[in-house]
């Protein structure tokens, strides 16, 4: 299973990882994205790490 990080000093909580994977991330009330789950049977996560403007997301 891969492992999957946000870095919370980099996220600008734009959101779109949610919407891509909202089975895997999540906007917290901190504004910005969580890890929820580190697996999602629909969604490529290295393909959603890849849409983050910022380059925040990490799958390993």
């Amino acid at each position: 299973m891969p492992k999957v990080s946000v870095d919370a000093s980099t996220c600008v909580g734009c959101g779109l990882c949610e919407q891509a994977c909202p089975e895997v991330f999540e906007i917290q009330g901190d504004g910005i994205a969580h890890v929820k789950s580190g697996s999602c049977a629909e969604h490529n996560l290295g393909e959603v790490a890849e849409q983050c403007p910022v380059n925040s997301i990490k799958v390993s």
